[in-house]
């Protein structure tokens, strides 16, 4: 699975998530990242529109399953060990990326 989703041709392509929030908000996320941790694959989304009680630009962290189809399930991370190890992952993916652009730039 790759850091970053890329298309074929090695350029970043758009991919949105609907989801809908324990509180009933409908929400359309874009899809950050998808990335392993351990035996299990993870998900990061932006939310397109703010949302209430969140920081802007807060990225939303969920475990991630390929279903039949182009279906995908979002599960929940169920402990603050769990939440701290993929966010630390997520961190280092966002390093590597900001390290690979001023790399190309030069």
């Amino acid at each position: 699975m790759s850091d970053f989703l890329e298309n074929e041709n090695d350029e970043e392509f758009d991919a949105t998530v609907s989801m809908t929030l324990d509180d009933g908000t409908e929400l359309e996320c874009d899809v950050v990242a998808i990335f392993p941790v351990g035996n299990q694959d993870y998900i990061a989304l932006l939310p397109n529109k703010p949302v209430e009680g969140y920081d802007e630009n807060e990225v939303f962290l969920y475990r991630y399953a390929e279903l039949e189809g182009d279906a995908i399930d979002l599960g929940q991370i169920e402990s603050e060990e769990e939440y701290e190890a993929v966010a630390d992952a997520f961190d280092e993916l966002l390093d590597e990326e900001e390290f690979n652009e001023l790399n190309s730039e030069n």
